[in-house]
């Protein structure tokens, strides 16, 4: 049993099965989550259940967040039974969620000032990495801090990268997500070409992942696109709001704006709720 005792906030599709990898570990969980049905698999497993944030600090040596946006990170932070609600020095809160670089160095300070530890830690990876334990984890904090949750994050991830302080994490998530949109934009637009002109989906895929331009996503989200379903990994609508953050935080590059563009009108055509590669979807209504 590892001793560091572990609060966990945010149990959608990447938390719940992230705490399951914790728990066979042997570590001590603790959960907190505004739908309490989320938290009963957990606890039939070990996990505590605490009824606020504030209660879940008190009893845990380390909190980390991974929630979907960074109003509701601030509001589990901030609220009146929140995890700033009372002093605990010296505590350790790492923040899992993709935030906007200016909320990391935000949060940062707000943990200054109230004599808590913090790490900014987005992942690159969505549920199947999550739940065999092989999430790219990209680190903002100080080398003392990332020393100590090293030892989680080699549960949690394949590779932990410690790339600067709070705020530079959530920069690399946002440079990696505008990356994986340009990937799957260029690959429904390519398929969808091939189609128009006589090439089968299935043809066309083995020639994109047989040949140099094949990559883990393009082979990840062929048969996705050759049962044309897409049940969410990782939510369109959520690469919408990391698309935005970048643009917030300064990206102003020839293809952000229409690469933003197409998955916002894909959203707003009702596909935010289904997987990201579901932008061929979209497309395909535009030919």
């Amino acid at each position: 049993m590892n001793t560091l005792k572990i609060g966990w906030i945010g149990l959608g599709n990447m938390g719940n099965p992230m705490v399951q990898n914790l728990l066979k570990a042997g570590y001590n969980i603790t959960v907190y989550n505004r739908s309490k049905d989320k938290e009963s698999p957990l606890i039939a497993l070990g996990a505590s259940s605490a009824t606020s944030p504030a209660e879940l600090i008190k009893s845990c040596d380390v909190v980390i967040t991974m929630l979907s946006n960074d109003a509701a990170v601030k509001e589990v932070f901030e609220n009146k039974n929140g995890l700033l609600a009372t002093k605990n020095p010296g505590k350790l809160i790492i923040n899992m969620s993709t935030v906007a670089p200016e909320t990391s160095r935000y949060l940062a300070e707000k943990c200054l000032e109230n004599e808590l530890n913090f790490i900014d830690a987005p992942v690159s990876g969505s549920v199947k990495p999550a739940q065999d334990g092989t999430l790219v984890i990209l680190v903002g904090t100080s080398k003392a801090n990332f020393e100590i949750a090293k030892p989680i994050f080699d549960i949690l991830g394949k590779i932990a990268i410690h790339v600067g302080e709070a705020g530079v994490a959530s920069s690399a998530k946002l440079a990696i997500n505008y990356l994986l949109g340009l990937n799957l934009q260029g690959l429904a637009e390519t398929i969808l070409f091939a189609e128009q002109n006589g090439v089968a989906k299935e043809d066309m895929l083995s020639i994109i992942n047989e040949g140099a331009c094949g990559n883990g996503i393009t082979k990840i989200k062929g048969p996705s696109i050759i049962n044309d379903a897409y049940p969410a990994a990782f939510a369109l609508k959520h690469l919408v709001k990391d698309l935005g953050l970048a643009k917030d935080a300064g990206l102003d590059s020839p293809l952000i704006h229409p690469l933003y563009d197409s998955y916002f009108s894909a959203q707003q055509e009702g596909l935010g709720e289904q997987d990201v590669m579901a932008i061929i979807s979209s497309l395909r209504k535009k030919d």
